[in-house]
Parts: C-alpha cells; structure tokens; sequence
C-alpha cells in the first residue's frame, strides 16, 4: 500500500449550482441523482480532490450530495496545505467565528437554510449533514434545522483556543439536546494524538449529549503516512488526506459506519429505491 493521497482533480461527476439563501449567493456542488440528501461541507483547505472522493463514496451508496463551496475554489484544485492567508480571511470574516466559544458562525444560518432547500429537493425522511475540520462543528449548529436527521462532526476543530469548547451559543445546544430526547443521533470522528480537535472537545459532546453522541476516536497509527504524518504532525482528517481507501483500514470503515447513519436516519424502512 502506498498510502498515496493526490487523486484526480476532475469532478466532470459533479454539478455547479448557484443556490441563492439568506441573502447570500454560494456555489454548491452536487453529484447523484436519486436517494435522500447528504450536505457535506469541506475543510479549511476548501474542496479538494480528497473531499470529492468522500463525495463519491456517498454517492454511490445511493445518496444526492450537495457540497457548498464557503471559501476556496469552486473545483476540487485547491491545495491540501496549510495557508496563512486562508485563515487570516477567515479570522476577519464575518461568517465564521473561530476564537469565541458558545457562538456559531453566522454561515450555519445559509447551512441551514440549504438543508431545507435539500430536504424540499430530495425528500425522504431528512437531510445528513458532515463538517470537516474548522467545518466540524457546523453540522451541531445545522441540527437547530429539524430537517438535518443525521449530523456528522468530522474532527471539529473550533473554537480554536478553547480545547473543550464547543462552536455553538448555550441556548441553541439546549435546543439540539431537546432535539435527542425525541431520537436525534450524532457522530463524531478524529484522530486519538490530534492537537487541532483535542479529547476534551469530545468529552464536552459526550456530557452535552449522553448516549446520543457517539464519538470515535481513531488510533493515529490508522492515518495515512502520505498525510499529515507527512509534514511531521498527527492525523487530523479521518475522511481526506489522512484515509486510508483499503479494505481493513479503520478510517474506511468510518465511511462505511457514516454511509450507515445516514442511511438508517434518511431511509424509511422497506422504501424502495433508495439506497
């Protein structure tokens, strides 16, 4: 195994959409035709090859994925580096809050907005919804929408300097709390060594939400050595740069273990067609 990550930069499969919500007009890449609606919104490095081939595992178990574009490129050629400039736009834009804790960036509201705009265009029973990285967190702020069934928190890694904190506003956690008692479930994923989503993020998730909450923590030595381990640092993205697309390898089982939230939360039971 090579564990090598630079995979194709062409997304002819996908789609661009101009969706137009809240007053504010993104780009949104879809891709499949048929299944419940899966929203699944990129990392800080914006939508790059890796994040499509998560795209297309989705899909292809039989779901519509809509990918909004929130900064970056609109196509999957931006880098997977880190960039200086990428994060002091984000430190003075309006739409994302990175340092406070109990707030949600103000972006969550167009995410949510979308997730009834996919729920209207795909029917079925809810949307799902995965964040990634500085993203992570916006999937927990997107269960305020009762549309969303199935959040995913893939290594959130905000608020930045509160390892415990959480990226959403006190009253609003209470109202996702509310929202578990009539059945709402949430995962979340990330590396067991990552300084970017520390442990104690999850711990604050598992005493906020109880059984609800299942958070698995990877073993680092699951990452990709083509990955983060690459540039001398633990692995931080289960389902990008740092997976492993092998049978056997736990970051494809997490995959696998998503695709099933979603489709035991999305699909009604003995529905045809559906994935």
């Amino acid at each position: 195994m090579s564990g090598a990550v630079d995979l194709t930069r062409d997304i002819a499969d996908f789609t661009r959409r101009d969706v137009a919500l809240e007053g504010r007009t993104r780009p949104v890449l879809l891709t499949g035709t048929t299944g419940p609606g899966v929203i699944v919104i990129h990392e800080i490095y914006g939508f790059t090859p890796t994040v499509a081939r998560f795209c297309r595992f989705v899909r292809d178990a039989g779901f519509r994925v809509y990918a909004p574009i929130l900064f970056g490129t609109p196509d999957a050629g931006n880098a997977e580096q880190p960039s200086l400039l990428r994060i002091a736009e984000l430190c003075v834009s309006r739409e994302f809050t990175l340092l406070a804790s109990n707030r949600a960036s103000p972006v969550t509201q167009w995410l949510r907005a979308l997730a009834r705009l996919v729920h209207g265009d795909c029917g079925g029973r809810g949307v799902g919804a995965l964040g990634m990285c500085v993203t992570g967190g916006f999937a927990l702020a997107m269960a305020l929408e009762p549309s969303v069934m199935a959040p995913v928190l893939a290594e959130p890694g905000l608020p930045a300097l509160n390892p415990a904190g959480l990226d959403i506003a006190p009253a609003d956690l209470a109202r996702v709390q509310a929202r578990t008692r009539e059945g709402l479930a949430l995962r979340g994923y990330r590396f067991e060594g990552d300084t970017l989503c520390p442990g104690a993020r999850f711990a604050t998730l598992r005493t906020a939400f109880g059984a609800a909450f299942t958070g698995v923590e990877l073993p680092d030595s699951a990452g990709n050595p083509a990955g983060m381990k690459a540039r001398g640092k633990p692995p931080h993205s289960v389902f990008t740069v740092d997976l492993i697309d092998a049978p056997g390898e736990p970051t494809r089982a997490a995959v696998d273990e998503v695709i099933a939230f979603f489709r035991g939360a999305l699909v009604a039971p003995g529905a045809t067609g559906t994935p």
